[in-house]
């Protein structure tokens, strides 16, 4: 019986992706060599409305970049065909995405409820948050910090042991909604932190001397769509004056160099920047929250994906932080630190530089407003899977990424005075 029911439950996490027809579309990778190249990229975006997973936007792609994009099946081989008479050199990084979708829930761990190794819809995620604090009332307390666009309330988890003058780090999670490796992330880092704590001796001196703010979900309504409707979603899901396109992209929302390099005015665009800063009301209350705990908070980390990279500021610019030095140093030792693990490899570096300019973003926003150790992650992997991280990975991904975000923070401590 117990057999039936873990294959229903696996069949009904899925049932939404079987019907979405992503049968047969691809995901392709190209590296224009010049700008007669990128023109071409650029065509394919606007007649073949391609969706672009990295860089996040067509009007970001150079000569030399790495490109991966994602066009629907009937469009697949007249993409291949025109790559081909162009002489842009391409490859397949997934040839049927529905089989990749599928391939996700690989893990072993299929069982009812919440699972560290699996992904969780938010509804699973809302009744996590409040079994853990209630099972751990000396180290977690969960509050809301406001609510989403569609009424969803944010679930904040503040993490540490009780004590005065305690400073803080903040963690968020699930800012792009198709990044579903990102809340597991969150997930996995308070469940090391309560089960470690007094086994581990950085993690209880951490949790001693620190509070950790931990936001599993930002874009909370965008992560229940791609749960319900479209895998792919990436944005917000509020409605747009004026357009028929829905959602703004979270991480260009920021009053941080807003709306200018690497960021849409157009709604319909995945890089649009919204109305104003903090036009989003998941955007306006992580902020508010931020400001109010100013004095306290000294170190910012947001979790995306994919690319392995860790990333400090700038990125709306191409200009250094002042404390570039220390921040590379750290981001150098906390790579090192992840990859003792698996090997897996980070490149690192600020935002602008090391990938694309990004106007807009939290971290910057962060680190402008004075917290100097200002962070983004984006997890594994380089793009065989993309967003669509199979299960039996989160494992392993959120393993090494603990490593990292443990040296980060032990770092802010030991520099807090």
């Amino acid at each position: 019986m117990w057999t039936l029911l873990v294959l229903i439950g696996a069949a009904a996490v899925s049932a939404h992706l079987q019907d979405l027809a992503f049968d047969g579309q691809k995901v392709f990778r190209v590296i224009p060599q010049n700008d007669e190249q990128v023109e071409i990229i650029n065509s394919l975006a606007s007649n073949m409305q391609a969706d672009f997973w990295q860089p996040d936007s067509v009007t970001l792609v150079r000569p030399k970049m790495q490109v991966d994009f994602r066009v629907e099946g009937d469009k697949s081989f007249e993409v291949e065909d025109l790559l081909k008479e162009s002489g842009v050199e391409y490859r397949v990084l997934i040839d049927n995405l529905q089989a990749a979708l599928d391939a996700q829930f690989d893990s072993k761990v299929r069982t009812a409820g919440h699972s560290y190794e699996k992904y969780n819809n938010w509804e699973t995620i809302a009744a996590w948050t409040a079994d853990i604090a209630a099972q751990n009332p000396d180290l977690v307390s969960r509050s809301v910090i406001g609510e989403t666009y569609e009424g969803r309330p944010m679930y904040l988890l503040k993490m540490g042991k009780s004590g005065p003058n305690k400073k803080a780090i903040f963690m968020d999670c699930g800012f792009h909604a198709r990044e579903w490796i990102s809340p597991a992330f969150c997930q996995w880092f308070v469940k090391e932190a309560v089960e470690t704590y007094g086994k581990d001796t950085v993690m209880t001196t951490l949790l001693n001397s620190l509070d950790f703010y931990v936001l599993p979900v930002l874009n909370i309504d965008g992560y229940v769509y791609t749960w319900t409707n479209d895998r792919m979603w990436r944005k917000t899901r509020s409605k747009n004056a004026g357009s028929r396109c829905i959602g703004t992209d979270p991480n260009r929302n920021f009053d941080a160099g807003w709306c200018t390099l690497g960021a849409s005015k157009s709604p319909c665009d995945s890089t649009y920047c919204g109305s104003a800063p903090e036009s989003e009301k998941e955007t306006k209350a992580l902020a508010d929250f931020i400001r109010e705990h100013l004095s306290t908070i000294k170190a910012y980390l947001t979790i995306h994906s994919y690319s392995q990279l860790l990333l400090f500021p700038y990125s709306y610019a191409y200009k250094l932080p002042s404390n570039y030095e220390e921040l590379n140093s750290i981001a150098r030792a906390a790579s090192k630190q992840l990859a003792s693990l698996y090997n897996t490899e980070y490149t690192y570096g600020p935002g602008a530089t090391t990938i694309y300019p990004a106007a807009g973003g939290s971290d910057d926003w962060a680190y402008d407003e004075g917290i100097k150790y200002s962070f983004t992650f984006e997890l594994r992997d380089t793009g065989r899977y993309g967003f669509l991280l199979p299960e039996s990975q989160i494992k392993p991904t959120c393993e090494e990424t603990l490593l990292a975000v443990k040296y980060i923070a032990n770092y802010v401590l030991e520099h807090l005075y």
